[in-house]
């Protein structure tokens, strides 16, 4: 394979928490050198990066749909798929067909169901997806309501340190709902619940998962309560971290208004105080990843009265320039970002990836963070462009991503 130089470019190795100029030399598959004044040999690439940003290959660490187009234009080269999938994820040789659905274009790291047919009652058989290679195990889009169950399934996993994905929401209080209890949902005379059915769920799985010794994490904190709890449970040296998507950071209920089903999501936009609490548990690190939950719909899916409208929104392809907003708004450092959607995910589920370090993967993305685009749904890449976010405008482009070394974009 084919060497490629970077030459003058911000390298940003979130792993290592360092941000410098430099040079970069990928040999094959790997980073085999970075420095300054760095030579080729006669083959190689060269590639002058201008003093545009280079660093690891965006992880996302929350989709519902393998969409590789989608997912090359947000700069992604590995996401972790959540078990919803049809059928879900709660055997070993549905585990084995997921991770390969993405090759060669994307790294798909699968997340096993962790009930049978995510059905909430029968666990799945953990031990053998995990041996053939689901990184974590995951309740899906709806949380386990039995907490006995619940518990079974924390001290498994715990028993094969495996961390538990859970959906912040008490299926009791959520039960027929559609918005979040408030003003917008008053007037618009929606079915809605209480922003506290997070806090509740959140608050029962922390102390479940203490009780099992479990690693757990919050798939989307989108309440105040909600990050204030995973906030005490860290401070208290429990095993958690959660994530969030942009939407919950950067839109509130009032994207309800007109009955637009676009901003229908799971779980549903919430108040002001909300999305503020959201943004300073991102600031201090509470919340640790910034995901996309790409969950692409179709028109059908999308085009009917708020309340028959399925939930879910495309992410992927605007991860990256969503992400940047919270840069742009002085939310967070741009390293910071893109520690929340690269190093940290790898970590947290031990995957490769997320280093700018000798040797690492050469999962790599150049972009320009300041050059101007604006959303439009009907041209998103990826299997379908339904987006709260239509029509606003972004910074932050793709110039070239790399997977393995092999050139995906341009």
């Amino acid at each position: 394979m084919r060497s490629i130089l970077f030459r003058n470019a911000r390298l940003i190795d979130p792993a290592a928490g360092t941000d410098r100029r430099g040079d970069l030399l990928v040999a094959e598959r790997v980073i085999a050198a970075t420095g300054e004044g760095l030579a080729a040999s006669v083959d190689a690439e060269i590639v002058e990066a201008g003093g545009k940003v280079l660093a690891p290959g965006l992880i996302d660490s929350t989709v519902f749909r393998t969409d590789v187009d989608a997912a090359i234009a947000g700069g992604i080269t590995s996401v972790l798929l959540m078990p919803d999938q049809s059928p879900p994820l709660d055997d070993p040789a549905l585990v084995e067909r997921a991770e390969r659905l993405g090759k060669p274009r994307l790294w798909v790291r699968p997340l096993a169901a962790a009930t049978r047919g995510l059905n909430g009652c029968e666990l799945a058989e953990l031990s053998l997806m995990q041996d053939v290679g689901a990184v974590g195990v995951a309740t899906g889009r709806a949380a386990i309501a039995d907490a006995q169950v619940m518990l079974r399934l924390l001290r498994y996993a715990a028993g094969l340190d495996l961390v538990v994905v859970t959906h912040a929401e008490c299926p009791f209080l959520t039960a027929g709902a559609v918005a979040t209890a408030g003003e917008y949902a008053t007037r618009l005379g929606l079915p809605s619940a209480p922003a506290a059915a997070e806090a509740v769920q959140i608050a029962r799985d922390l102390r479940l998962a203490r009780e099992a010794g479990a690693r757990l994490h919050i798939a989307c904190v989108s309440t105040a309560d909600g990050v204030e709890l995973v906030r005490a449970a860290q401070a208290e040296g429990q095993d958690v971290t959660a994530a969030t998507a942009p939407a919950y950071a950067l839109l509130s209920e009032t994207a309800l208004a007109g009955y637009r089903s676009f901003a229908r999501l799971s779980p549903p936009l919430r108040d002001e105080t909300d999305r503020a609490a959201v943004r300073a548990g991102l600031a201090d690190g509470t919340i640790g990843m910034l995901a996309s939950r790409h969950d692409p719909r179709t028109e059908e899916d999308k085009r009917q009265p708020f309340a028959d409208a399925a939930p879910g929104a495309a992410g992927c392809a605007t991860l990256l320039a969503l992400g940047l907003s919270l840069v742009h708004d002085g939310v967070l450092p741009l390293p910071r970002l893109l520690a929340a959607m690269s190093s940290t995910p790898a970590q947290r589920f031990g995957l490769p990836g997320g280093s700018l370090a000798t040797g690492a993967p050469a999962d790599l993305l150049l972009f320009d963070p300041d050059a101007p685009w604006r959303i439009d749904a009907g041209t998103l890449p990826g299997m379908s462009g339904n987006t709260p976010f239509d029509g606003i405008p972004v910074s932050g482009r793709v110039l070239r991503l790399l997977k393995g070394g092999e050139t995906l974009l341009p």
